[in-house]
């Protein structure tokens, strides 16, 4: 799925009055309709809203919301501006319906002070949409200020409020806290950076039937990886196939005290679908991963680290996981990508390694998939302001190293040697403990062993990663779930998947 900028989704509105046809006033009936939907679906222990509404079409939104609400049963109250600007052309047109209902109160805003919250009352945001320019001022921003002082439910229709779609807002901004955004038909790019995804809360996607022909003609560097993408690249397994269809994986990993990071990236390449795992490891771990991992087969790299990096020709390669940076690690690690030529991937100490120094970053395999957390992207690369210059200068290096850049974070990034962008929407916090990068890893390795493009791989992967965790954190909590909780939840993924598979024949 495509993201548009705030101007490509007021193209798109315009698009589709003009090609359906259907009018602007219709349009946004319908939008506000599927809010309606949602919020008496969802909001059933609830029944009393205060919708805060502005003057221009999100604010036209809100009344319309407001009205609908009010005839399903729900008990409204609706703030206005104090200002003498003038509604917008829909606004106007939904306050007239408004008023012309009996049972809803209009109150203007600086009532909103002795305005009694209880806590089944819930809090609507229709103040400002994506046409917002610059921060909130004068009444609006105090009234948010007020507002994130109240401990009530807030859902913000559309965007929430002071939050620009596109990009970083300055620091002394005022945006309002929203439990919950219900947004039109696609993701803003804000919703999914750390700075300000904080404000959105939980973000529920509305489908009200914009043109499909505007989003498929319609260019965009950005896109998020949902369930159809992924499905679309996902490979079913041949029936008359052998071990050596699904080519053959190799985990680069594992030092004194850190054989566990092998461990877990090798059994993900087995539960992944790798035709044949090998991990190359310390002599010190054999027991260990023969034992774990028993399906996999072991290459000996040194005794206590690696120091040996002889390979077959034939392989994907994995490295890093608990490779460790030991100095004669760090000189077999360097001398073997100096004579390496195929794409790998290449993540925690093994990226560790190469940002010792900038000249290393030339002895990356072009192609190659590099996976960093923010801290070793800035190792890496250098430090950046916020995670949107962060990912420019991801873009910027993806191309110039011609190389797949996997920047983890809440909602992880691929970026390729094109310049486009994928924003990975599954997942939870739970991923957050150590082990879970050694995961991506293995699947990662796994996935380019058996043919998948290296964009494939990338965007397949961390989806995988994170549909698995999803599933895991309902089974297990955020809390307790562990990295080799995900790896068991591979399974429930591929089940899922082939029966997709097998309904669209």
């Amino acid at each position: 799925m495509k993201v548009f900028t705030a101007e490509q989704i007021r193209s798109w509105d315009q698009f589709t009055i003009s090609q359906e046809p259907v009018s602007s006033i219709q349009l946004m009936e319908r939008a506000s309709m599927a809010v309606v939907h949602w919020i008496s679906e969802h909001c059933k222990n609830h029944k009393k809203l205060a919708v805060f509404c502005g003057n221009g079409n999100n604010g036209g939104d809100g009344l319309a919301v407001a009205r609908l609400l009010y005839l399903k049963g729900f008990d409204v109250d609706v703030f206005v501006s104090d200002s003498k600007r003038k509604f917008s052309e829909d606004a106007s047109v939904n306050l007239k319906r408004l008023r012309d209902l009996s049972g809803i109160s209009v109150r203007k805003f600086d009532s909103s002070e002795q305005y009694s919250f209880d806590d089944k009352t819930i809090i609507v945001d229709a103040l400002f949409g994506t046409g917002l320019s610059g921060q909130l001022e004068g009444e609006c921003k105090m009234l948010v200020e007020q507002l994130n002082t109240k401990k009530n439910i807030k859902i913000s229709i559309d965007i929430p409020s002071g939050l620009p779609a596109d990009g970083m807002f300055d620091n002394n901004s005022v945006i309002l806290n929203a439990d919950y955004t219900l947004t039109f038909q696609c993701w803003k790019r804000t919703f999914l950076h750390p700075e300000t995804g904080k404000y959105t809360g939980k973000v529920v996607l509305l489908d009200i039937d914009l043109s499909k022909i505007y989003a498929d003609a319609t260019d965009s560097d950005y896109s998020v990886i949902d369930d159809p993408l992924a499905a679309s690249i996902f490979i079913p397994r041949q029936e008359f196939s052998h071990k050596g269809s699904y080519g053959k994986a190799v985990i680069i990993g594992g030092s004194y005290g850190k054989i566990g990071a092998a461990v877990l990236a090798t059994k993900s390449a087995l539960k992944t679908g790798a035709g044949l795992t090998f991990t190359l490891a310390p002599e010190y771990g054999y027991n260990i991963l023969q034992t774990s991992c028993p399906e996999a087969m072991f290459i000996k790299g040194g005794d206590t680290f690696i120091l040996n990096f002889k390979i077959d020709k034939d392989v994907t390669c994995g490295a890093g996981p608990g490779l460790g940076t030991h100095s004669g690690t760090e000189k077999s690690f360097l001398n073997f990508l100096k004579n390496y030529s195929k794409p790998l991937i290449l993540d925690a100490d093994a990226l560790n390694i190469i940002s010792k120094n900038q000249e290393n970053l030339k002895l990356i395999p072009e192609k190659s998939i590099i996976t960093p957390h923010p801290k070793e992207f800035e190792r890496l690369f250098g430090s950046t302001e916020d995670s949107f210059k962060r990912l420019e200068l991801a873009k910027e290096k993806a191309k110039n190293l011609n190389i797949y850049i996997i920047l983890k974070d809440h909602h992880t990034q691929v970026v390729t040697p094109q310049g486009n962008v994928f924003y990975n929407i599954t997942g939870n916090a739970g991923l957050a403990k150590g082990g879970s990068g050694d995961i991506l890893t293995g699947i990662l390795t796994s996935l380019l062993a058996q043919k998948y493009s290296q964009e494939q791989t990338c965007i397949f992967g961390v989806w995988l990663h994170g549909k698995a965790a999803d599933i895991a954190s309902e089974k297990h909590s955020k809390e307790s779930m562990l990295p080799t909780d995900v790896i068991d939840a591979f399974g429930n993924v591929f089940e899922e998947l082939n029966r997709k598979t097998e309904r669209n024949l």
